[in-house]
């Protein structure tokens, strides 16, 4: 196989001028740039990757890490992610660390050797400051959708309280005075973001007398399975809507909903939260708060590769996405009301 050396000989330059011009950190006249890229398709020549990432002090990788691969929202991120880094040459190093700690820790030690040129960080549970000292100590981050309070990074997330303010003012506006909000506990950034935008959402309309539950839970199919269990065996005190915050919440609470013969929205109304999911396909097609979730991992690979920390250490303030109400057919006024 040829090598720099060879055509450098063919083009009758050096071999750094060669080297210099493939990483494009020098700009020759045409003739010599014509000569040089003629040598390079006679011989053949493939560049040797590895060799590249030394010359240029970088791994050209970039380093995702989420707490899973199998949710239709951590699926759709990754890819959203994969097709930004290979739009600009770059691979990418995914890390799936289950959502537990010790995972994190490892897999960030792992790219502190310099294994990436950068990292994209998700997690789904309360970041310690052990967490966050170590996601200091990483290199070039960003941290994405839920908070590591102690970071001191670039943080991307949706905007969780315009969202839940769009769905208690929703179930509202449509007659609802008693409330069940599913997910997320006040350490974390979107469950306590929701629950305060859902709040303000329902007073807004309601007025202070409005009554509002909360099932504090894991964004999971099996909390929102328990979720719905306690809500069907309530009988006549059942509130008359739900708020599910995830569109893992909303299967399980929809599944056991459906096996309980309760109708939504006759019996009960409910509006979910993400709408990765094929939402529109359920029965009834179910309102929700859609999340952005590809432009959100787009973003995230931008902010990581345009950051650069001013001269006092001054970081940005959080971004925050724009999220939307799809409205569909799951909310209706309560049943006996006007």
């Amino acid at each position: 196989m040829a090598n720099l050396q060879d055509v450098a000989q063919r083009a009758n330059v050096s071999k750094t001028t060669v080297s210099r011009y493939l990483n494009g950190s020098l700009e020759l006249p045409k003739r010599t740039a014509e000569a040089i890229d003629a040598a390079i398709r006679e011989l053949a020549y493939v560049p040797n990757a590895h060799a590249r990432r030394l010359s240029l002090g970088r791994s050209e990788t970039i380093a995702l890490m989420v707490p899973d691969i199998a949710t239709p929202f951590f699926s759709t991120f990754v890819a959203a992610v994969e097709a930004e880094a290979d739009r600009r040459n770059l691979s990418l190093s995914l890390h799936a660390t289950l959502n537990r700690r010790e995972r994190e820790i490892s897999y960030l030690d792992h790219i502190r050797q310099g294994r990436a040129d950068g990292l994209i960080f998700i997690t789904n549970h309360f970041g310690d400051a052990a967490l966050a000292e170590k996601i200091n100590t990483a290199g070039p981050c960003v941290v994405v959708d839920e908070d590591v309070p102690a970071a001191r990074v670039p943080k991307l997330f949706c905007d969780n309280e315009a969202g839940g303010h769009a769905a208690g003012r929703h179930l509202a506006e449509s007659g609802h005075r008693h409330f069940l909000f599913i997910g997320g506990v006040d350490e974390m950034i979107s469950g306590a973001r929701r629950y305060a935008g859902f709040l303000r959402g329902i007073r807004e309309v309601a007025g202070a007398g409005a009554r509002v539950e909360r099932a504090a839970g894991p964004y999971t199919i099996a909390a929102g399975r328990i979720a719905a269990r306690d809500f069907v065996a309530r009988g006549a005190e059942r509130p008359t809507a739900i708020f599910a915050t995830s569109d893992e919440l909303l299967i399980g609470l929809c599944e056991v909903l459906h096996e309980s013969g309760l109708n939504v929205p006759r019996d009960v109304s409910v509006v979910g939260f993400d709408d990765v999911g094929p939402l529109h396909l359920f029965a009834p097609a179910v309102t929700a708060v859609r999340q952005p979730v590809r432009e959100l991992g787009k973003r995230a690979l931008e902010l990581l590769l345009g950051h650069k920390p001013d001269e006092h250490g001054t970081l940005p303030p959080e971004e925050l996405l724009p999220v939307t109400l799809i409205e569909r057919n799951s909310v209706a006024p309560p049943t006996g009301s006007a």
